[in-house]
C-alpha cells in the first residue's frame, strides 16, 4: 500500500507541473482539509464506543465488551502506531499526516515558494521528503 501512495502522489505532482499558480494554491487547500489515518481511527473509534455503549446500555451489556476492544485498540495505536485496523484504513487509501505533508511541500515547491532547480517530480517529492 505504501507504494501505491506514494505512486499516486507522485501522479497528483505530475498533474499539477503545469498549472497555474491557483490551481496549485486550490489542491493545497484541499489537502489541508485531508483526513489522515490517525484522524481517521479517532473519529472511528468514537462513533463505535459511543454506539456500543448506547447498545450496552439499552439492550445487552455484552456490548460493553466491544466497546473496550476498541478502547484498546486505540490505546495500542497511541502507544505503538499500529492497531488491527490500520492495514484497511490504508487500503481504503487514507494516508499518514507525513504523507500529506510531503505532498504540499512538493506542491509549494512546483508553486515557486521556493527555490526549484527541479523538474522531475520524483526529485520534487524528494527534496520534500528530505530524503
Amino acid at each position: 500500500m505504501n507504494t501505491e501512495i506514494r505512486n499516486q502522489t507522485l501522479e497528483t505532482i505530475n498533474k499539477y507541473k503545469d498549472c497555474t499558480c491557483n490551481a496549485l494554491s486550490d489542491k493545497i487547500e484541499s489537502l489541508n482539509s485531508e483526513w489522515d489515518v490517525e484522524r481517521m481511527i479517532e473519529a472511528k473509534a468514537a462513533l463505535m464506543i459511543i454506539m456500543t455503549t448506547y447498545l450496552g446500555m439499552k439492550h445487552c451489556k455484552a456490548w460493553f465488551f466491544l466497546s473496550s476492544v476498541i478502547a484498546m485498540f486505540l490505546l495500542s495505536h497511541s502507544l505503538q502506531g499500529w492497531c488491527p485496523p490500520v492495514p484497511l484504513i490504508r487500503k481504503l487509501g487514507a494516508r499518514t499526516s507525513e504523507e500529506i505533508y510531503n505532498e504540499k511541500i512538493a506542491l509549494k515547491v512546483l508553486r515557486g515558494d521556493f527555490d526549484n532547480n527541479k523538474n522531475e517530480a520524483e526529485e520534487i517529492l524528494n527534496a520534500a521528503e528530505k530524503q
